[in-house]
């Protein structure tokens, strides 16, 4: 997981500590750019450059999930009311991709339901790092995690940690006192700031706050299947194809191509006449700016000039090279190269993006299975705490998840269909709505469907009903 987190930051300084101090050779056995040893010069800057192409992955992983609104719909419509709200007040959409992105980087993602009655009237739905967590599993279903975090210490040879660890029915909060690579003992919560305004909320145990509910308030959306631990119940990064060893040479070809640009640029060779001596200690230079030169004494005898220094830069070779690095990277990834826009598409439909895109909306697919029952159970435990915690009427359900599509058909072509479709006389009223809107409730539908046909005029009274043939 480290492997990937500096890979998905991008840093440069966590790329060459991971390397350094792990695997330093390919499997190839050449080094790797980033496990090279590598201290410039006083005043030189490192030659190294990196291309964040994982940061690209991920990020295009989350875009292909949740950059289109998620249909949440459930049959209450006061609780669908209520839904809504939490959605758009919490900014849902904008907590779902961030949750996106550091699944495809590091494999796993939580998604955790917490509240602050001072701070807002509603349960918050946040985002936990795979790397500060410590899950339990019972039949590949999480039954309990703990969450970590360091707290600020002024002692540096000490680490203050929080620990929250989610029960069915009570989050338990707890403060240790350690060292970097030591957990430490155990201290009252109240032994630093930023955990002493929860020992007002815990039990009469002393360490547990009651959720009110029977069940989890967090939920585990993993990245999966695992190809290197098969049967795993942990997911696995997008660079687990592995594509580590495509991204070093990534990073190796464009810094090769940085480095014949910087030794292409024009130089000028003299004769040591040709410099201006600046006096005793001071050097000498050449004013390649200077219009009017004094006479050199310069033996005819002696062959002398100015000479151009300037080497060719190899742009097709490096361009082609990094071009398939790239391509590879993406398709072992599980995407299509169109996502990343590495084909030129033009004004085309929905149809054909799709088409070129079949890849990524295989992967897209196969992701969107493992996060609709968990981001369908966190939202009915966020339902199920509002109701508890700050006395709502609605009725707790859980909602049914729809994903949007995440190519938006072009509206001509929509229309075209939807016309054509009515003069074959093919599909029904409802029908055509639901192709027009599908992410639009059953009595959304019907009613739409009702104005149209009384616009219409095509509503026919119902015989069976009293009056209806007066």
């Amino acid at each position: 997981m480290k492997v990937n987190d500096a890979w998905y930051c991008g840093s440069h300084q966590r790329l060459a500590n991971v390397y350094h101090h792990g695997s330093q050779r390919r499997e190839d056995g050449r080094r790797r750019l980033w496990g090279r040893h590598h201290q410039p010069r006083p005043g030189k800057a490192d030659g190294r450059l990196h291309i964040p192409l994982a940061g690209d992955i991920a990020s295009a992983s989350a875009a292909l999930l949740f950059s289109e609104p998620l249909a949440l719909a459930v049959t209450d419509t006061g609780t669908q009311d209520r839904l809504d709200q939490l959605a758009e007040a919490g900014g849902l959409a904008n907590t779902l991709l961030e949750a996106a992105e550091v699944c495809a980087a590091l494999g796993w993602a939580y998604l955790r339901c917490t509240w602050d009655t001072e701070l807002v009237a509603r349960p918050l739905l946040t985002v936990m790092q795979p790397d500060q967590a410590a899950p339990e599993f019972s039949y590949d279903m999480l039954c309990a995690v703990t969450f970590w975090r360091e707290l600020h210490s002024s002692d540096t040879a000490t680490v203050w940690r929080h620990l929250e660890r989610h029960e069915r029915g009570q989050i338990l909060h707890a403060l240790y006192h350690g060292t970097p690579d030591s957990l430490g003992r155990r201290v009252p919560l109240t032994e630093h700031p930023d955990t002493a305004g929860l020992a007002g909320s815990l039990g009469a145990d002393g360490d547990a706050i009651a959720t009110g509910i029977d069940a989890l308030t967090a939920v585990y959306v993993p990245n999966l299947p695992n190809r290197m631990y098969r049967g795993s119940t942990f997911g696995r990064s997008d660079y687990d194809a592995p594509i580590h060893d495509l991204m070093d040479s990534l990073d190796e070809t464009w810094s090769s191509w940085m480095r014949d640009i910087r030794l292409a640029r024009a130089r000028l060779i003299v004769p040591d006449s040709y410099l201006r001596d600046h006096g005793p200690g001071r050097g000498a230079s050449f004013d390649d700016d200077r219009e009017i030169w004094q006479g050199l004494a310069i033996p005819p005898t002696e062959s002398a000039g100015i000479t151009l220094s300037q080497f060719a830069i190899r742009v097709a070779e490096h361009d082609s090279t990094a071009d398939r690095i790239v391509r590879q990277s993406v398709q072992s990834a599980g995407y299509s190269v169109a996502t990343f826009g590495m084909e030129d598409t033009g004004a085309i439909t929905a149809t054909e993006v799709k088409a070129r895109q079949r890849k990524s909306m295989t992967t897209r697919k196969q992701k969107a299975g493992y996060w609709t029952p968990q981001l369908a159970e966190i939202l009915h435990v966020q339902l199920m705490l509002d109701r508890v915690l700050f006395s709502r009427t609605t009725v707790p359900e859980r909602p049914r998840v729809t994903f949007g599509a995440a190519v938006s058909d072009d509206p001509t072509s929509v229309a075209q269909t939807l016309s054509l479709l009515t003069q074959a006389q093919a599909a029904s009223v409802d029908t055509r709505v639901r192709i027009l809107h599908p992410d639009w409730h059953d009595e959304r539908v019907q009613a739409e469907v009702d104005h149209i046909l009384a616009e219409t005029g095509q509503a026919v009274p119902d015989p069976m009903q009293a009056g209806a043939l007066t």
